[in-house]
């Protein structure tokens, strides 16, 4: 990233107060969002994705100090059993499925539920074995390129109060995250933590106008805040779509 010119570190600056609004705010897709502009600056994913595992723990760990209480903690155990063998094979990759593949299906996927939200539809199977496969897919995303928060997200807000959807999804993109950079350190991939000292206060930017939209959102009437997130996780991921694919 040393040979970047000087309105390339300028556009990186702006891209993760972007993905820090939007992680703050809706509480997903600030790497979905990020990765793939990040991208058209540099070509390697091992140079930016590490910047974006070590913002996930660092905001990870201020909601846990900060808001503790607003953690959904019974949901979130009783999902990991589902999403952490999936993440630790994205991560190992145990599973050779093309990226490619992938990333049309989580998005896909993604689209359905933001669509169903916006329209006030609701997907009414008691069947668990839905979110399971839904978790499981998004878990393997996540564990192989930080892109699969709007899937979980969409299954996520099926199940959780409006109130506790933020801070139980950015502790989980924390955990999550353990495992990546767990991967990194052991390749012995460059962290790049020499750029964090001016990305993180971009990202933080970012993250405290997030919450002002938070707090926006949460106040908003329930169908209302059903369509907001809705027409959020539509917009990450025809954005995720179209930057990945144009």
């Amino acid at each position: 990233m040393l040979d970047l010119e000087t309105w390339q570190f300028g556009a990186f600056g702006l891209i993760f107060v972007w993905s820090g609004f939007v992680r703050s705010g809706l509480g997903f897709g600030g790497a979905a969002l990020a990765l793939p502009m990040l991208l058209l600056l540099v070509d390697n994913p091992l140079t930016v994705m590490p910047i974006l595992a070590v913002q996930l723990l660092v905001f990870s760990a201020v909601s846990v100090v900060t808001r503790l209480d607003q953690v959904d903690w019974p949901y979130l155990l009783r999902s990991l059993p589902l999403l952490l063998p999936f993440t630790i094979a994205g991560v190992l990759g145990l599973l050779n499925l093309p990226g490619s593949i992938l990333s049309i299906m989580v998005y896909a996927i993604s689209a359905t539920y933001a669509i169903s939200y916006l329209s006030g539809f609701e997907f009414k199977s008691k069947s668990q074995l839905a979110d399971r496969c839904l978790l499981a897919l998004g878990g393997y995303a996540s564990g192989t390129s930080l892109i699969g928060a709007p899937l979980i997200a969409a299954v996520y807000l099926r199940h959780l109060p409006r109130e506790r959807l933020r801070e139980t999804l950015i502790v989980l993109w924390g955990i999550l995250v353990i495992f990546k950079m767990s991967a990194f350190i052991y390749a012995g991939v460059d962290l790049q933590l020499r750029h964090q000292v001016w990305l993180l206060p971009c990202a933080t930017l970012g993250h405290c106008l997030g919450l002002w939209l938070h707090r926006q959102l949460v106040r908003t009437p329930g169908d209302l805040f059903m369509r907001a997130v809705g027409a959020g996780l539509l917009t990450v991921t025809l954005a995720g779509l179209w930057l990945n694919f144009t």
